[in-house]
């Protein structure tokens, strides 16, 4: 263990020398209390460590000692259902030996040491094993099974292997290599939060995530293992938009980041996930989640760190084979974090003082989503995928971290302020936002769903471009100065705009519309449009179309509940077929 000596310190950043023994991300001991820190630079034999706790107290002079390992997390049962900060420390634990505030220097593992777990093998005496190969199983949680696996330098012959009930430390199997060796195998695995998981091959992400957003998976869909990103100014709807997802997404697991947020929103975070249900199983949604909380009050170091330990903990669960989303919020806190660091050491500034590696490091934490094959002898599939909301200062969409994260995402969810102060929700922008998995998806869709899917998809983007193009038209003339058509066109978007893309997150029955229930509200509205437009070229004034009782039943098909809406839907487009065939026959016969 190499010993320091502090020469400097500049808030969270600390310089050591006699340090020359030592590595890059090498974790290290700082001061009398015993203070965790990253090396983070090296010159020479001084060493710049990133602490992340507070500093105070700490002066030239005091010793620093190096663990030898670089930042890791524990991965093992007990990972789901808790509450992390950014470096991995159980915040439920901390309160109960310290109170409400984290003591500095406290010294507490990541995962209970103790704690028995019922171990199933499913592998046997005999067995050749490599690296991801699954030993057996245990129930963490009473929807999820935790499969454990060989770990990394692990390959040999099981030699032992024994069901049983141990706590995360202990021996269950043992695997003989090649030479000889023999390797205790425990359910606990250690690995570097800046360093990927390996996978055996990436997949093209071509299968949907299906989120019950409507103006999500109709307009601007992604797929498992695609990437996306939510900016947005204040109050337009993010944590929302993140909340419904982790809800609602067809994911196994949930990582849930709070980097740098308010302390108010993470409470509320907080207080709300362990009282939500999953849909699925009706049990708590913290069984499937992990949370992890680094409040803007927080030291700004781990903050840089929170998002690291996030994405690793999904990878593990990824390799089990499961589909996992995680949700960062926002990665604008966490590039402010990067650039004060950077600041720290004075390294030469980027665009509005963004260290000039923001992008790269964007790019490192985005490229680690994918759908794969697992590591491991039976080729399980798994996908991470990562969705990262952004809070650009302002809600200007020109700042470098909003830019650099477009370059790099395939999906971009813009929120607009407007939208929201008009109470539209969630106030995604259809003429800014994009997907570029709209093809795959697309295919998927009318393969799946229905034939039709794409081309109403098609109808549904045009009306709403049409209408952006008559609400200029309509500013320097007039709404009466427009004609039949083009008034039919507006009324026509604002059904889709109010009936489809509005969604209430607090309605039982709106929350959540399954892709059957979103193609046949779809279907229904771009009907009675294109109904109507064959009136009016049968000489039917306009007005009589708006008229129709038949569309105020459109607008409350939201609401109607998915097991009463098949038969919901056949008597709307009945009664749209005869109300409109009824208006043609009367002005024909006028």
């Amino acid at each position: 263990m190499s010993q320091g000596k502090i020469v400097k310190v500049a808030g969270p950043l600390i310089v050591a020398e006699n340090m020359r023994d030592a590595n890059m991300g090498d974790v290290v001991r700082v001061g009398k209390q015993k203070l965790i820190g990253e090396i983070i630079e090296m010159r020479d034999d001084k060493a710049s460590i990133q602490v992340y706790e507070e500093t105070a107290g700490i002066g030239p002079g005091d010793l620093v000692e190096t663990t030898g390992f670089p930042m890791s997390v524990e991965l093992a049962p007990g990972v789901l259902t808790s509450i992390f900060d950014g470096i991995q420390r159980p915040l439920t634990k901390i309160r109960e030996m310290t109170g409400s505030n984290i003591t500095r220097g406290i010294d507490v593992t990541s995962l209970d040491h103790e704690k028995k777990w019922d171990f199933v093998a499913t592998a046997k005496v005999g067995d050749h094993v490599v690296m991801g190969d699954v030993l057996g199983t245990v129930q963490e949680t009473s929807i999820v099974t935790h499969k454990i696996m060989v770990p990394k330098d692990v390959e040999g012959e099981i030699v032992e292997i024994t069901s049983g009930s141990y706590n995360i430390t202990e021996t269950i199997a043992k695997v003989k290599d090649k030479d000889g060796n023999i390797h205790d195998v425990c359910m606990l695995q250690r690995w570097p939060v800046r360093v990927q998981r390996p996978y055996a091959e990436k997949l093209s992400p071509d299968i949907p995530m299906i989120t019950g957003q409507r103006v999500i998976d109709t307009l601007f869909p992604i797929t498992k293992g695609g990437t996306a990103a939510v900016p947005g100014p204040f109050g337009s709807g993010k944590t929302v938009v993140q909340h419904q997802l982790a809800k609602w997404s067809d994911v196994d697991i949930v990582v849930y980041i709070g980097c740098g947020e308010r302390g108010n929103e993470m409470t509320d975070v907080l207080n709300e996930f362990p009282e939500l249900k999953d849909p699925k199983s009706g049990e708590s949604l913290m069984f499937r989640t992990v949370l992890i909380a680094n409040t803007s009050d927080m030291p700004v170091a781990a903050r840089e760190a929170s998002i690291y330990t996030g994405i690793t903990i999904a990878e593990y669960y990824r390799d089990m084979g499961y589909s996992v989303a995680i949700m960062a919020d926002s990665t604008s806190r966490w590039a402010e974090a990067l650039r004060e660091m950077s600041g720290r050491l004075e390294e030469m500034p980027g665009e509005e003082g963004y260290p000039a590696y923001l992008t790269s490091r964007l790019a490192q934490f985005y490229e680690r989503a994918g759908r794969v094959i697992c590591k491991g002898s039976d080729g399980r599939e798994g996908s991470l995928t990562a969705i990262g909301a952004v809070s650009p200062a302002g809600g200007d969409n020109s700042d470098p971290v909003v830019q650099a994260t477009l370059r790099i995402v395939k999906v971009f969810w813009g929120l607009d302020s407007s939208l929201a102060y008009k109470r539209h929700f969630p106030a995604i922008n259809w003429l800014t936002s994009y997907s570029l998995y709209q093809d795959q998806i697309g295919e998927w869709m009318d393969k799946n769903i229905s034939d039709e899917w794409s081309s109403l998809h098609h109808d549904a983007m045009l009306l709403l471009q049409q209408e952006s193009e008559l609400e200029e038209i309509v500013k320097l003339v007039g709404y009466d100065s427009l004609s039949a058509p083009d008034r039919l066109t507006l009324e026509a978007a604002r059904s889709v705009r109010e009936d489809y893309l509005q969604q209430n997150a607090f309605d039982d029955a709106d929350t959540y519309t399954s892709n059957d229930k979103q193609y046949k509200m779809l279907k229904m509205i771009l009907t009675f449009s294109k109904e109507c437009k064959n009136a009016l070229n049968s000489g039917v004034k306009v007005e009589k179309l708006f008229s129709l009782p038949v569309s105020e039943k459109i607008a409350r098909a939201k609401y109607v509940p998915e097991d009463q809406f098949n038969a919901y839907f056949n008597d709307v487009l009945a009664e749209i077929e005869s109300s409109v065939a009824k208006v043609v026959s009367e002005e024909v016969s006028a």
